[in-house]
Formats: C-alpha cells, sequence, structure tokens
C-alpha cells in the first residue's frame, strides 16, 4: 500500500471519531500540508465516504451524521497484525477471554476479509507454529482488566477483592499506578494507602476477584517505571530459599543468563557481582550458572553446592564416555 493511501485511511480513522476536525490539526496529524489534507477529503468522497466540509472559523471536515462504515477496512499488513496479534495473546496467556472467544474474533474477521486474503491468512494460521506455552495461571477476568486499565489512566483509586499468595481473602483500596503483562500472566502496580505506607505493592490480576472505581484521584510519580516494579517485586518475592552468591563477570553478562524477574545484581568490589535469588526449589540454578560460564562463589545455602558438584559430575561423565557408553536410565 502506498504511502499516500495509508494517510487517506488514517484521515478516515481520525474522522470516524467524530466532530469536526480543523485543516490544520489534520495536517499535523497526517504530517502533510493543508492542500494534502483537502485532496485526501477529495480521496474519500470518490469512494463513496460523505465527508462534509464546515466553513467558519472553526471549519474543517467531519463524517455525515449518521454514517457507519463496515465492519472493516483493512489493508493486507494490517489484517495480518490483528490475526497474529490474535493468536500471539492466545499463545501467551495474556487474552482474558475463553479460547473459542479467539477463535470466533479470529473468524469475523476473516469473514468480512477480502477471499484471497482471507485464504492466504487461513493458510498462516494452519501452518504456523509457536514455542510460546500457555501459562498454568487462569486468565483475569476481562472486566477487572479493562476496568483497572481506565483507572490507572485516569488515576481513580479502586476496590479491589483480593486473594493472597496464603490464600487470604481480602477487601483493599488500591491506587493503580499501571498493568503489566509478564511471562503470562497480568500483573497491577500501585500503592495500598490501607497498609499504612507510599510502598509500591504487586498484584496479580487473576487472584482479583471483583474490583469498583472509587471517588478521587491521585499522582503516579515522576519517572516511575511499571516493569522494573514488577520484574524487581518478582525477584524479591518470599520464597523457601533466600541464595546469595557472588559471580566474577560484568553485570550485563550476568543479567543476559539472571534476568531482574529471577535475581537481583549489585556490583561489587574486584570486578564481582552480588547475585540474591528467591527461589522454591534449587535443581533449577546449577545449569544457569554453568551458562553464565565465571567464576562463582556460592555463600548460601548449602544445599546448592551439593548440587553444583553433582551436575559437575554427570557433565564430567558424559564427556568422558566414548560413543558407545551406556548410561543407566536414571
Amino acid at each position: 500500500m502506498t504511502t499516500s493511501t495509508a494517510r487517506v485511511l488514517a484521515l478516515l480513522e481520525i474522522l470516524q471519531g467524530g466532530g469536526t476536525r480543523t485543516v490544520p490539526a489534520l495536517a499535523a496529524r497526517l504530517d502533510v500540508d493543508e492542500r494534502t489534507v483537502r485532496r485526501y477529503a477529495g480521496h474519500l468522497l470518490d469512494l463513496g465516504v460523505p465527508v462534509e466540509s464546515v466553513r467558519g472559523r472553526h471549519g474543517g471536515y467531519r463524517l455525515a451524521p449518521g454514517y457507519r462504515m463496515p465492519p472493516l477496512m483493512l489493508t493486507d499488513e494490517e489484517a495480518l497484525a490483528v490475526l497474529l496479534g490474535l493468536l500471539a495473546a492466545q499463545e501467551a496467556g495474556l487474552v482474558t477471554a475463553s479460547a473459542a472467544a479467539g477463535e470466533s474474533a479470529a473468524a469475523k474477521i476473516r469473514r468480512v476479509l477480502p477471499k484471497a486474503l482471507g485464504r492466504r491468512l487461513e493458510a498462516l494460521r494452519e501452518t504456523a507454529a509457536s514455542t510460546a506455552r500457555p501459562p498454568a495461571a487462569a486468565a483475569p477476568d476481562t472486566e477487572v482488566l479493562l476496568g483497572l486499565a481506565e483507572a490507572a489512566l485516569h488515576q481513580r483509586p479502586v476496590a479491589l477483592t483480593y486473594t493472597g499468595r496464603a490464600g487470604r481473602r481480602s477487601e483493599r483500596t488500591v491506587l493503580p499506578y499501571g498493568l503489566v503483562a509478564h511471562s503470562g500472566r497480568w500483573y497491577l502496580t500501585g500503592v495500598d494507602p490501607d497498609a499504612g505506607d507510599a510502598e509500591v505493592r504487586t498484584f496479580r490480576l487473576d487472584r482479583i476477584a471483583a474490583m469498583d472505581v472509587r471517588p478521587g484521584s491521585f499522582a503516579v510519580p515522576a519517572g516511575f517505571d511499571p516493569v522494573a516494579t514488577v520484574l524487581d517485586s518478582l525477584a524479591r518475592a518470599p520464597w523457601k530459599h533466600e541464595v546469595s552468591l557472588r559471580v566474577r563477570a560484568a553485570v550485563p553478562h550476568v543479567r543476559r543468563h539472571l534476568p531482574a524477574s529471577i535475581a537481583t545484581l549489585a556490583e561489587e568490589p574486584g570486578g564481582w557481582v552480588r547475585v540474591r535469588i528467591r527461589a522454591e526449589r534449587l535443581e533449577w540454578i546449577p545449569p544457569l550458572l554453568a551458562a553464565v560460564d565465571s567464576p562463582f562463589v556460592i555463600e548460601e545455602p548449602a544445599g546448592l553446592r551439593t548440587l553444583v558438584r553433582d551436575l559437575a559430575r554427570r557433565l564430567d561423565e558424559c564427556a568422558s564416555a566414548g560413543p558407545d557408553s551406556a548410561f543407566p536410565d536414571s
């Protein structure tokens, strides 16, 4: 699709938002001059779109009252983006609707597309594969997700019915700072005024049974980063094991193997990096340390040293074995 065609469709999209749009404002939105805006409006008229010209000081262009577009006017690239977005969201577990709802939405999109494009997209859907795995957690309620998004955007307090990690159900009021999608789950970041402090907390949306917007408003701190907050909260969550070790390597190298959602890092003198990990199980940590491939010292727990030695022994046995060696099943 040419750039001019894309901008004509963009003009139509803007006008569908309702109201009269001035020519200077449209020119700024489309990044063209005012003469080009008038030419684009003429193109829409040629296509049968009832664009009205409003004269006067506050004049400009608008769509005729009551006009409704067909269900979809998508280019090949736009249709591909929509369908791939649906498929990716389903695979990642980020959609709140059922699988059947996702399938029906994709089917409706395909029905209103030109037949040739619909066949090509259907072929892609049938033949494409993804390595994403659906999460074990339940998806959040649609109304909860959308309601929290609006509350965060307009900075309105919300009342939540929330079930904590220990299974305790509570009613609380939260100032929603932002929403984050991470590893197949949705998280809400915000402050709980009832807790008596200003600490930013993280809530899993699939644990929110109900929400209600409350009167009032608040301000999000300048420079607040919801993604960094969620990753840091996950790394600091209370788990069965508190792991502390030091790795002799640069911080970026360590971070490539131990992301923020897994570990907190602190640079120390002598080229060392302090690593702290909280985990329910330790078995997955030795392979990551092997992947880092840098000198390290385990401070705690002692059980992690045993697991590292066991992994080193197994690797040594495999490396020393010949091509005809037989290994036990266990």
